[in-house]
């Protein structure tokens, strides 16, 4: 049997979208009010699940305890209250578009995670406003 498990987090964070090789005019066409040069800043969900086989001796896909203490050393003690642009190594230059943030995440965690385990990883950027990524 598998079985999805699944930890929700949050942190809040400064960026700005721009490109280093555009102009001005360039990065205010294509990113508008999110290429302010003073920044601004998302309230960040997100979702983080976990799905495996059920270990027939503890019960658990995983421990969400273990899930949990990865999601705050890999991201919420990296990037609540930072400005990605500026205070996380990953974006000095990669565009913090929602979508880089979500691979970047996934991939911080994937780390962790036993490779038999499907990782899904949801970042909502607004709550409108979101993205997914699997993996490759």
């Amino acid at each position: 049997m598998r079985v999805t498990i699944s930890r929700k987090a949050h942190f809040n964070a400064a960026h700005r979208l721009y490109r280093k090789d555009w102009t001005f005019e360039q990065n205010e066409t294509v990113f508008g009010k999110c290429n302010n040069p003073n920044f601004h800043g998302h309230n960040y969900e997100l979702i983080v699940s976990v799905t495996g086989e059920i270990d027939q001796e503890t019960g658990y896909v995983m421990d969400v305890k273990f899930l949990t203490d990865i999601i705050k050393e890999q991201v919420e003690d990296q990037f609540d209250h930072k400005n990605l642009n500026l205070d996380v190594p990953e974006f000095q230059d990669l565009n913090p578009t929602a979508e880089n943030i979500v691979v970047v995440i996934w991939n911080k965690i994937r780390k962790k995670v036993k490779s038999e385990l499907d990782l899904e990883v949801v970042l909502y950027e607004t709550p409108r406003n979101f993205v997914t990524y699997k993996g490759e």
